[in-house]
């Protein structure tokens, strides 16, 4: 399938400046070094680039006067080749403005504004090789992001990158938010240290996490969240991640320095492209307040325009699945287990539940031949078959039921990891997929990769999961990937990349040795993963206890707490994953009915990384409001001022909200509902117990 590139965008001014106009300003120094500027549109954020006495590629930002990276190399390693790191010097620099605002086919917001001044200085080496190097930086109010361009060039055509060294020299020992930069798992808690004190390495544990697990050296995953002294808020990641290793940060904590570390292979190499080609943009996201790391569009904004105009045939939607009995022990995936759940009965039973409920996609797990021993790969019995049902399944009339009752069928691929079998059938897999009209799948790759030596976040698997979204495009099938690549915006180019795991979640709870995820787990995800994009947690289990199944383990959360994470947490897909019964003639269960997943604007109205927050957003169909806020595992009490209402309008506010009584361990399942007319000048007062939450509704009266 020919793809071709659009660009789209209902206001565009793109206005290519002078240098002297843009505030680039190019000094000539004594040596004949070139000194470059290039600052954000309001000016708070300044970036100077400049060339070392030897030669090395080197930048230095600024945030209101204060230095936030000091002066940080730039250069790589490259395999027989000398490395691209000094003996620089500066031929060109291009400098320009952009201004566009562009539509959202689904999203937190209807509309993006992408507005920035960009910088594009040119290199050469001073050397016999005369390679030469691009590098450009677009800074916006919010942040930076600045990659690599390598030229089509005589001495460099062949690139095999065994380390690229991109320097984030922090100016303190500041609070950050981390998790150990494994290469093959993000599915861990989060750490909350100083940048002194991190120590990924006292995480490794082999043949932990699902059977893969590999973390070489003291660095942390990507996005990393930092707190400064003097309050400012900072997160480090990467956008626009293609044909290219993922990246993890090499911390020294005795300099307070981090260094790109790119996920490699068991030969020791991290990319192999030719010229002429891109890095992924290294981005730092600045902020005055926790909120607005969330707010920021960023890490979309640095993604190239949409391939396709619209998605009609996939809306954001709420699903139910045959999923959560197997991990609380009522169901199998194993069609020879005590109880095989995708059967066809239990589906029809789910569809007629989502179909009551206002839920538009059901989810099989376990559907398909090969689930056998599917873990371990050298004692499998059967190699997964996807499109070949076990006997108790009917596929197609499943399919056809769900239609009939206006229920999508999310189709699942768990891989096992082994890619080699997975893209043999790629082709018939998703065909089945177009010739049933499904259009959304759940895919799946846990364990370690094959073919071996590589790992999930190389530029291998990179590649595998674009060859997957292409394939999504190609025939119509939104793609739901568990166990990825972190997210880096792709979904703004390719739209059916929908939601993604790549977080320690929901299941974990049930399963947990450790005690399952911690009150505070969910109150630093927004700040940190879900920073990249959209994540696909589960949320929205009512029996928390999880008893009879799972009596020694249980949700740390309250009941409130669960409900309020459908507007906390953001993905165009929702699951409502707890069992039928649990839910059938719940109160609780009329804010699951009503609630959005599809977005016309989102505000954080309040947050601290680690112990609380509050996020609004306005439904796009309906202009309905929810509200959602959780805290960690203490209890509080916020005021929540609504001056985000429309004028003159009043609305209905239905509070699922905690009790006194209620406490996550204690007493997790305890809520009320209260119901007020509110307006634009109404002052909430939430009262937040331990592991607690509060979910409203905003429903215009007239």
């Amino acid at each position: 399938m020919k793809i071709i590139l659009k660009l789209k965008s209902i206001y565009t001014i793109i206005i290519v400046y002078s240098i002297l106009i843009i505030a680039v300003t190019i000094l000539s120094c004594n040596n004949s070094q070139l000194n470059t500027t290039v600052t954000s549109p309001n000016e708070f954020v300044k970036v100077d680039f400049f060339i070392s006495d030897k030669g090395e590629p080197t930048y230095v930002v600024n945030y209101k006067n204060e230095k936030v990276i000091d002066t940080s190399k730039m250069s790589f390693d490259l395999k027989a080749s000398s490395p691209l790191s000094e003996n620089f010097k500066i031929i060109n620099v291009k400098a320009s403005t952009t201004d566009e605002t562009w539509d959202m086919i689904w999203g937190e917001d209807a509309q993006v504004r992408n507005y920035y001044n960009a910088l594009k200085v040119e290199l050469v080496e001073t050397s016999k090789l005369k390679r030469r190097l691009n590098i450009v930086f677009k800074v916006y109010d919010d942040g930076i992001g600045f990659r690599y361009e390598f030229p089509k060039q005589e001495h460099l055509n062949d690139v095999v990158i065994i380390d690229e060294n991109t320097e984030f020299n922090l100016t303190g020992d500041h609070k950050v938010w981390w998790i150990p930069g494994d290469w093959d798992i993000y599915e861990y808690l989060y750490n909350t240290t100083k940048f002194s004190e991190i120590d990924a390495l006292k995480h490794y544990e082999p043949e932990t996490h699902l059977g893969q697990t590999y973390i070489p050296e003291n660095a942390v995953n990507t996005p990393v969240t930092m707190k400064t002294s003097s309050g400012l808020y900072l997160s480090f990641h990467e956008a626009d991640l293609t044909n290219y290793a993922g990246m993890t940060l090499a911390v020294d904590t005795q300099n307070l320095k981090m260094k790109s570390e790119l996920v490699g292979n068991s030969e020791n190499i991290k990319v192999k492209r030719q010229t002429p080609f891109n890095t992924p943009w290294r981005t730092i996201q600045i902020a005055d307040r926790a909120g607005s790391l969330i707010e920021s569009k960023l890490i979309v904004n640095l993604n190239d325009p949409s391939i396709i105009d619209n998605m009609l045939y996939f809306k954001p939607m709420k699903y139910s699945g045959i999923w959560w009995d197997m991990h609380i022990g009522t169901g199998s995936w194993d069609y020879s287990g005590k109880y095989h759940g995708a059967n066809t009965k239990y589906a029809k039973e789910m569809i007629d539940f989502s179909s009551e409920h206002n839920i538009d996609g059901m989810l099989v797990e376990g559907w398909n031949t090969g689930w056998e021993k599917w873990w371990d790969k050298k004692n499998k019995k059967v190699h997964f078959n996807f499109v070949t049902p076990y006997p108790d399944y009917d596929l197609e009339e499943v399919v056809r039921y769900g239609k009939s009752k206006g229920v999508e069928l999310v189709m699942h691929h768990e891989t096992s990891a082994d890619i080699i079998r997975y893209e043999k059938q790629l082709d018939t897999a998703f065909a089945l997929m177009k010739n049933l009209g499904i259009h959304a799948v759940k895919t799946g790759y846990v364990g370690s990769i094959l073919p071996e030596g590589e790992y999930h976040h190389g530029q291998y698997m990179v590649n595998h999961y674009q060859k997957v979204l292409e394939k999504g495009l190609e025939t119509q099938v939104a793609i739901n990937a568990h166990e990825p690549i972190k997210a880096t915006g792709k979904r703004r180019t390719y739209p059916v990349a929908i939601a993604r795991e790549g977080v320690r979640g929901q299941e974990y709870n049930a399963w947990a040795k450790d005690g399952g995820n911690p009150p505070e787990h969910l109150t630093i995800v927004p700040f940190t993963r879900m920073l990249g994009g959209p994540i696909d947690y589960t949320p929205g289990i009512f029996n928390t206890s999880l008893k009879p199944s799972r009596p020694e383990n249980q949700i740390n959360t309250t009941l409130a707490h669960q409900l309020a994470l459908y507007v906390v947490l953001y993905s165009p897909v929702q699951m409502v994953p707890d069992l039928i019964e649990h839910y059938k003639g719940h109160p609780a269960m009329q804010f699951i009915k009503d609630v959005g997943v599809d977005w016309n604007t989102s505000k954080v109205l309040n947050a601290e990384i680690g112990e609380f927050i509050t996020v609004a957003r306005q439904e796009k169909s309906t202009k309905n409001w929810f509200l959602g806020a959780i805290t960690d595992e203490n209890k509080r009490t916020i005021k929540i001022k609504l001056d985000f209402l429309d004028e003159g309008k009043t609305y209905i506010a239905r509070l699922y909200k905690d009790t006194s009584e209620s406490h996550y361990l204690d007493n997790p399942e305890v809520f009320e509902i209260e119901e007020n007319n509110v307006n634009k000048s109404t002052i909430l007062k939430l009262n937040l117990a331990q592991g607690g939450g509060c979910a409203i509704s905003l429903i215009p009266k007239n």
